[in-house]
């Protein structure tokens, strides 16, 4: 099992004070950022207790996940790209 593990965080889903805006939410995703996320752009997406995180450079790709069904990622990685250009363009509104 991969683990999330951010900002130096040990623990398979990382639950810290950082700030974590939210780019959108639909049919119980959750689609994030952290504050002191990275390039390449990437957005973090939460259902119920799974996380997963897919790049946004280029094709939309699935970098690494934790306890999120495979139904829920196929789901997931349609609404990423369903919502691609929003996603650069909060990542650009909260990052530069």
């Amino acid at each position: 099992m991969k683990s999330l593990l951010h900002s130096g965080c040990h623990l398979p889903i990382c639950f810290t004070t950082l700030a974590m805006p939210t780019v959108f939410t639909k049919n119980g995703f959750r689609f994030f950022f952290y504050s002191n996320d990275h390039t390449p752009i990437h957005v973090h997406v939460r259902k119920g207790d799974g996380e997963a995180v897919f790049e946004i450079s280029g094709e939309i790709a699935l970098r690494e996940s934790v306890g999120m069904k495979m139904r829920d990622l196929r789901m997931a990685e349609d609404l990423a790209e369903e919502h691609k250009s929003l996603i650069v363009e909060k990542w650009h509104e909260h990052f530069d």
